[in-house]
């Protein structure tokens, strides 16, 4: 939406005229005007080219200018760059005098914290580990004012309620402006240095690549998300009656993976997993799909393909690793009786097991053409009696400690008529394929 709120309007402005304040003394500060000039220009050109080719802020020059300078200084070196760079939506005005006002005041604020506890005499004469308190000191009040000009903006904006404006903020600011305090760090002790500002450019050089590898890194895991969204929404295309089930799959399967314990990127492989279990009904026909009344056999053998397809459309793709044999194998029973193979017990593979937890978990608890979606309750005692013959009572254990701790909210997906049918037969047999 271009429209910037009134409240946030004035929240900005606000914010604006704080931080014109911190530049009020700067006449009487004795700087030498080379250093903040050379300064923001160098940050006015790292923003434009990182925010066009990589996206994001990038703050290791204004850092140095929080070591280097007198606080107001410090502030002025944001200003330029906020001024300069394009605004991608419009309003353009208070969204060009938001983009300096806020790291205006956390840069001055962080140059505050630095002279305070005397980080400029240190930078100028002690040995570099005496410099790391005081500009640990001013990373983190960059950081939280950062958080806190953030936190009320999104308030302001009613983006979210305002007991969660701050929520998480902090954590996601600390570690990339602590990388970049680094650096910033390192430009401000070679500074100070008999190489002087040249060798402190230099600095630069390798953040820049880091900065490429990082930014090439999240294009990948976009177009990897992109690819998985393409195959899903061309599953709820062709399923309507199950539409949303393979995201709320994704997310049961994360429950459970997250309460075995397992690491961040096998929880994500999981998701992923979960998200595409059913990627195979896209071979499957439609009507059958869509089939109100019971199945006949050569139908059930046809539905029965769908791992099998799905294997086979997602085979090439390198990044969803066991996510694979989860796709495959998902509806292997733990006694052998599943399929497309019939293995039983550890011979199914550990993500397989989870998926089919979670799979029939949600197909029991939302609403199908062929069933009313159950109580989680219901669902979980159902779970239970199955486990061992059906399902994995590892599997089963961590989801239901895993849901008395954050609950499930199960969605409707159809509103079509109920059938009477047996739960786990069509939960975790065919019917959760449907």
């Amino acid at each position: 939406m271009d429209a910037v709120p009134a409240r946030a309007r004035g929240y900005v402005t606000g914010v604006a005229l704080l931080s014109a304040l911190c530049l009020l003394p700067l006449p009487a500060a004795r700087t030498l005007w080379g250093a903040p000039a050379l300064l923001a220009a160098l940050y006015a050109a790292c923003e434009h080219v990182v925010r066009r080719r990589f996206g994001g802020p990038f703050y290791p020059v204004l850092l140095a200018g929080a070591f280097l300078l007198p606080p107001p200084a410090a502030a002025l070196v944001a200003v330029p760059a906020a001024l300069l760079s394009p605004v991608e939506h419009r309003p353009a005005l208070p969204r060009r005098v938001w983009r300096a006002a806020q790291p205006a005041l956390a840069v001055w604020a962080a140059a505050r914290v630095h002279e305070g506890l005397g980080g400029r005499d240190t930078l100028a004469g002690s040995g570099f580990p005496c410099t790391l308190l005081p500009a640990g000191a001013a990373v983190l009040a960059f950081c939280l004012v950062l958080t806190a000009l953030d936190g009320g903006l999104r308030a302001a904006a009613g983006l979210v309620p305002l007991r969660r404006a701050w929520r998480g903020l902090l954590a996601r600011f600390l570690a990339p402006v602590a990388v970049h305090g680094l650096a910033g760090l390192m430009m401000a002790v070679l500074w100070r240095s008999p190489y002087g500002p040249v060798a402190a450019l230099l600095v630069l050089l390798p953040m820049c690549v880091s900065w490429w590898v990082f930014a090439q890194y999240h294009r990948e895991r976009a177009a990897h998300q992109a690819t998985i969204r393409a195959l899903v929404q061309a599953v709820d295309i062709k399923d309507g009656y199950t539409r949303g089930h393979s995201e709320r799959v994704g997310q049961a399967s994360v429950l459970i993976a997250r309460e075995l314990g397992m690491d961040d990127d096998r929880v994500e492989v999981l998701r992923f997993a979960g998200i595409l279990h059913d990627v195979g009904k896209l071979g499957v026909p439609t009507r059958l799909l869509r089939k109100d009344g019971p199945l006949t056999p050569e139908e059930r053998r046809i539905i029965e393909l769908h791992p099998e397809y799905g294997h086979e459309m997602v085979r090439g793709i390198s990044f969803l690793g066991e996510a694979r044999a989860a796709i495959l194998h998902h509806h292997e029973r733990l006694d052998g009786s599943g399929y497309p193979y019939g293995l039983s017990g550890e011979r199914i593979p550990e993500c397989a097991r989870i998926v089919a937890v979670a799979d029939a978990f949600d197909a029991m608890t939302s609403t199908r053409c062929y069933s009313r979606a159950r109580p989680v309750e219901a669902a979980v005692a159902e779970l239970e009696r199955c486990a061992g013959t059906h399902f994995d009572p590892r599997m089963v254990g961590a989801l239901v400690r895993a849901l008395r701790r954050s609950g499930w909210h199960p969605a409707v997906t159809a509103d079509e008529p109920a059938h009477d049918s047996p739960p786990v037969e069509r939960a975790a047999g065919t019917g959760a394929s449907r």
